[in-house]
């Protein structure tokens, strides 16, 4: 039940991004990324104890995305074995990393997410063998946004789901989740494209996570549309994401 809860706090927190994003299409201020989302909670009524049970939920989705890949999927041939293991894994790092997030913001220390991308970019350029790790970092962004857009369009989210019986409530979900997966990859595929250029320009600066991905996609022709489209589509993620919270199969 506790790890569940991960799944609707990843939710909450692509929620208030999404809606961060749609105030930066309207002209307005904010910071549309996982930093600016826990500190808009964390300043909610009660915003301590907020922080502190999203912490506990995301540890626990942690722990229970390892025990899968270790103990799960054994039953499967080898490479579609290693492959869900692999995914597992990869999921428990990104719940363990909105953890430290978490953690951070309820001792009262805080992230600026753009300025460690920034950070971290800058010291693996100066490493050896850095440029070529950055490229393929960014690269490895770019295609899971591309992953993210292809299975939100084949709908395959929803093999990993007990849908409910009612067909109104089979199409809203399926509606959430084509569009919201879309709408993350798009995030996502920014995010790489960002890095990737910061990595050939050698300039860190322009390697700023998602915020600096969606306020460079606010710079485009039509760019604003398209940046609150972004926002309304990471909002329906968000919204499928607390719905699977529900229906995941665990």
């Amino acid at each position: 039940m506790v790890a569940r809860a991960g799944f609707a706090v990843s939710g909450i927190l692509h929620l208030l991004i999404g809606v961060v994003a749609i105030r930066l299409a309207m002209g307005g201020q904010g910071k549309a990324d996982v930093s600016g989302a826990v500190e808009q909670l964390g300043g909610q009524p009660a915003g301590p104890l907020l922080l502190w049970t999203s912490f506990a939920a995301c540890v626990a989705l942690a722990i229970w995305q390892v025990s899968d890949a270790i103990f799960d999927f054994e039953h499967l041939p080898a490479k579609k074995k290693l492959a869900k293991k692999l995914k597992a894994a990869l999921q428990a790092v990104v719940y363990a990393g909105l953890a430290v997030t978490l953690f951070s913001f309820a001792r009262g220390a805080g992230a600026d997410q753009g300025s460690s991308t920034s950070d971290l970019t800058a010291s693996l350029l100066k490493a050896p063998g850095g440029v070529a790790l950055l490229l393929a970092i960014g690269a490895a962004v770019a295609v899971t946004g591309v992953v993210y857009a292809i299975r939100g369009f084949r709908q395959s989210f929803a093999k990993h789901l007990r849908l409910p019986a009612s067909e109104k409530a089979r199409k809203a979900v399926t509606v959430l989740g084509v569009v919201g997966y879309a709408a993350k990859g798009v995030a996502l595929l920014l995010v790489g494209l960002l890095v990737i250029i910061a990595t050939v320009k050698a300039n860190p600066e322009e390697s700023t996570g998602i915020d600096g991905g969606l306020k460079a996609l606010r710079e485009q022709p039509f760019g604003v549309y398209m940046l609150a489209a972004v926002g309304i589509g990471l909002i329906c993620y968000g919204v499928f994401m607390m719905v699977r919270a529900k229906l995941a199969k665990m």
